[in-house]
């Protein structure tokens, strides 16, 4: 079960920082991105220091709103955010042809939601590679209350260099987390050195699609916001994503834009203007709600000076991330 209180909310953020440095944080945070003057080279250079930061800080909100699997789905009308994370989960768990008795690596695996329904389903031990000793710590636990503290293990080690021996793994997944890597060939050729030979790589990436217009000032403003709000060094273009898997070794067998032809908008529970009970805390008014009560609880220190700055860019992505997805 996720974290869902005010106060498992308000102790969370800041993760593995000191509660009286997460203001600090939060400002070499947003000093990396171009609203604050930041650059991408820069974001790159720093990408473990940025993304740990961003995770520090933005971990409990996710789980507070979203729950353990921080990633979006394609949705079939009719069916809730959770139903289609989790059967996005199973599509993937299926692709790779999980089986138990397979060694199988997440990388970039947050917290270890998408890791727990992939083992259950699959019925396989699964490792999760993550970067960020606070996500780490919240996922052993998670994995203890439900019961694969045995079967699933996590690993403490950056992407870009992984700690495991060449021809380790029998499959290897990401969810929406090489995003975060500074160079998409490097992160990709470390995931092909650690596969068996003739196995197979899934993964679900976010990309810019052809629409993007480099040259546009909105859609520039759109991509600020999602990368500040969504600690990325940069979003790289589709074709650049599918070049790089290539140059790292692999053969692309399958490929889709899943956000194309998706019956629901995969930005749907962002969107202020749609109200849903089952995702309320997305709502606007579930988001008032939040940043009233984050406001309330830095006020009286429960939540630590700096809070409603990660409330506010984590809400700035949710609006860029929709602008995106309905205008670009």
């Amino acid at each position: 079960m996720a974290k869902s209180g005010a106060l498992d909310l308000a102790t969370g953020v800041g993760g593995k920082i000191k509660k009286e440095e997460v203001e600090s944080a939060v400002e070499t945070y947003e000093k990396y991105h171009v609203q604050f003057g930041g650059d991408e080279e820069t974001r790159k250079t720093n990408y473990s220091d940025m993304v740990n930061k961003y995770y520090d800080l933005a971990t409990s909100f996710y789980e507070f709103g979203w729950g353990e699997s921080f990633h979006f789905a394609s949705r079939w009308k009719g069916e809730s955010l959770k139903e289609s994370i989790k059967r996005h989960e199973h599509f993937l768990a299926l692709q790779l042809g999980l089986k138990s008795g397979m060694k199988v690596l997440d990388v970039g695996c947050g917290i270890g939601g998408p890791l727990r329904e992939i083992s259950r389903f699959s019925l396989v031990s699964i490792t999760g590679l993550n970067n960020n000793e606070y996500q780490i710590t919240r996922g052993t636990e998670l994995n203890r209350l439900a019961g694969l503290g045995n079967s699933c293990n996590f690993v403490k080690a950056d992407f870009m260099k992984m700690p495991f021996p060449d021809n380790t793994f029998d499959a290897i997944y990401a969810i929406e987390a090489t995003c975060h890597a500074p160079d998409s060939l490097g992160c990709y050729n470390e995931i092909y050195r650690v596969l068996k030979p003739g196995q197979c790589f899934a993964a679900y990436e976010w990309c810019m699609t052809d629409h993007y217009d480099p040259n546009n000032e909105i859609h520039k403003k759109i991509k600020a916001e999602i990368e500040i709000g969504d600690g990325l060094p940069d979003i790289r273009s589709t074709y650049q994503c599918l070049d790089a898997l290539k140059q790292a070794g692999f053969e692309v067998v399958w490929e889709k834009d899943l956000a194309a032809d998706s019956p629901v908008p995969w930005y749907l529970p962002l969107d202020t203007r749609h109200f849903s009970l089952s995702s309320f805390r997305l709502t606007a008014f579930g988001r008032f709600i939040t940043r009233t009560m984050v406001q309330v609880l830095e006020f009286v220190r429960l939540a630590p000076a700096g809070s409603m700055r990660v409330s506010s860019f984590l809400e700035k992505a949710a609006e860029g991330l929709v602008d995106g997805g309905r205008f670009v």
